[in-house]
């Protein structure tokens, strides 16, 4: 009776050995799902488009030139972020932090802004046709400016952008 009882426990952890080596494997192989850190690197005309970027923080970031079209920057910060003539066509920007950030000759035309917070935001001569900026909280100032050249609407969420500013 020794022999089998040994035969069945060398069996059982033979089998789970197998289980366990191809658990690790399989841990060792999954994707990892931490957020990067690009904050306060300079990124000047880096090619990140069409890039699954949630959650990525590039607080300070200097991304001049920078192409981000078609990104996936949902949840991202990019509080004081440098984003001059940055292509940003198309990107989807759903509650990113866009504080403080500089936008100047940058690219936002259908862009999705929904819920994202750009309350101290610099816009200075941007394309924003077909841009939605519902539930975006912005100075009177701004909201004037985007208004006066407020255009188009968005392919994704077919709203249209003047209609997502509170444009009268």
């Amino acid at each position: 009776m020794a022999a089998p009882l040994r035969s069945l426990v060398s069996g059982l952890v033979a089998w789970m050995g197998c289980g366990l080596l191809a658990l690790l494997l399989l841990l060792q192989a999954a994707p990892a799902t931490a957020a990067m850190d690009y904050a306060k690197q300079v990124l000047i005309g880096a090619d990140f488009h069409d890039a699954d970027l949630r959650g990525v923080t590039f607080n300070l970031t200097n991304l001049r030139d920078a192409n981000l079209s078609g990104a996936d920057l949902r949840n991202a910060s990019l509080f004081g972020a440098k984003l001059q003539d940055a292509d940003m066509h198309g990107v989807d920007l759903r509650e990113a932090t866009l504080d403080s950030a500089v936008l100047e000759g940058t690219d936002l035309r259908d862009a999705v802004l929904e819920d994202a917070f750009a309350f101290n935001t610099k816009f200075v001569n941007v394309a924003i046709e077909g841009a939605d900026f519902t539930n975006v909280p912005l100075r009177a100032d701004v909201l004037t400016s985007l208004c006066a050249i407020a255009s188009g609407t968005n392919p994704v969420t077919g709203r249209a952008t003047r209609d997502t500013l509170g444009c009268s």
